[in-house]
């Protein structure tokens, strides 16, 4: 029979079994449902590790912890938590050991991915990969956790705060006059061969947060990256040069031999500059991280040799 009275179907729906609505979010690996805020959760790797610290959340377990420690740094890591093994062969059995009830990885852990369901739900979101905007990517990772974990407003004041900061750190550089030469941005591999940052990585965004040219015009890797001689640099010798740490040892001797790196420009206008570890395939942090700390060192002054 059908019923019109008013509020009839409201009461049926009451006398219906309650059915828990649970929360979805899609993501490279299907869809994440949930029907409770997670609490205990795994990161098996350093984007991710520093995304659930931003938000204020400390994971029970993440993957080569030691190394986040020296690479990454900050934002900070407590002691306790501890290491669930490698990156690319995480310890499935020290996953189950925790009881998460969320996993975070990436694309690299698709083999892994049926068995990490079996634990927990599992969340997939690739920072780095073919084509992508690594920034862009990192900001939808901190605020899809965010949303998941109840932390929406968290995760949109980091992303303000880092905005501000480098308004401020790009200020700073335009009142010294400091913004109107390119910035070569490198690793030392060995004493002739450097990696060098791509307009496609990470750092991108921290050089035009700065208002700053990046010399190497070409795109790189999906990483952001290209690995060149020295001899590659040299067409490029209007722009400053800035070497992140750390350095192959014995490196500055070998250097001060060197007529691949003696000849270049920068080197002769003493404007090499030095940095401390920023990891360049992390979050929305590392932006915040690099670009303070070249301001610094380019208002500091350069040099004509590496540390």
């Amino acid at each position: 029979m059908f019923i019109s009275r008013p509020g009839a179907l409201a009461l049926i729906l009451l006398l219906l079994p309650a059915v828990a609505l649970a929360d979805r979010w899609p993501h490279e690996g299907g869809t994440l449902t949930l029907d409770k805020t997670p609490e205990r959760i795994i990161a098996l790797n350093w984007a991710a590790t520093e995304a659930l610290l931003l938000l204020g959340v400390t994971p029970v377990g993440v993957a080569d912890r030691d190394g986040y420690d020296y690479w990454v740094k900050k934002p900070a890591l407590p002691d306790q938590v501890p290491n669930i093994g490698t990156r690319v062969a995480p310890s499935l059995e020290a996953i189950a050991e925790l009881k998460p009830d969320l996993i975070v990885t990436s694309a690299e852990m698709a083999p892994a991915a049926d068995l990490l369901k079996r634990i927990a739900p599992t969340y997939v979101i690739s920072v780095y990969r073919e084509g992508g905007a690594p920034f862009a990517k990192a900001k939808e990772m901190l605020l899809t956790l965010g949303d998941i974990l109840n932390r929406e407003a968290r995760a949109e004041a980091v992303l303000r705060d880092i905005e501000h900061s480098l308004a401020t750190q790009r200020q700073r550089l335009e009142a010294a006059g400091l913004t109107d030469q390119p910035i070569a941005l490198v690793n030392f591999m060995d004493a002739r061969h450097v990696r060098i940052y791509a307009p496609n990585g990470l750092y991108q965004r921290a050089l035009e947060g700065l208002g700053l040219e990046n010399a190497w015009p070409h795109p790189g890797n999906f990483w952001g990256f290209s690995v060149v001689g020295l001899e590659a640099i040299a067409p490029y010798g209007n722009s400053r040069l800035v070497v992140l740490s750390p350095t192959p040892p014995g490196l500055p001797d070998t250097l001060a031999e060197s007529p691949f790196w003696t000849h270049l420009p920068q080197v002769q206008r003493d404007q090499v500059y030095q940095i401390e570890p920023v990891w360049p395939f992390g979050g929305v942090y590392q932006v915040q991280r690099l670009a303070t700390m070249l301001t610094e060192s380019l208002l500091a002054g350069g040099s004509d040799n590496v540390r």
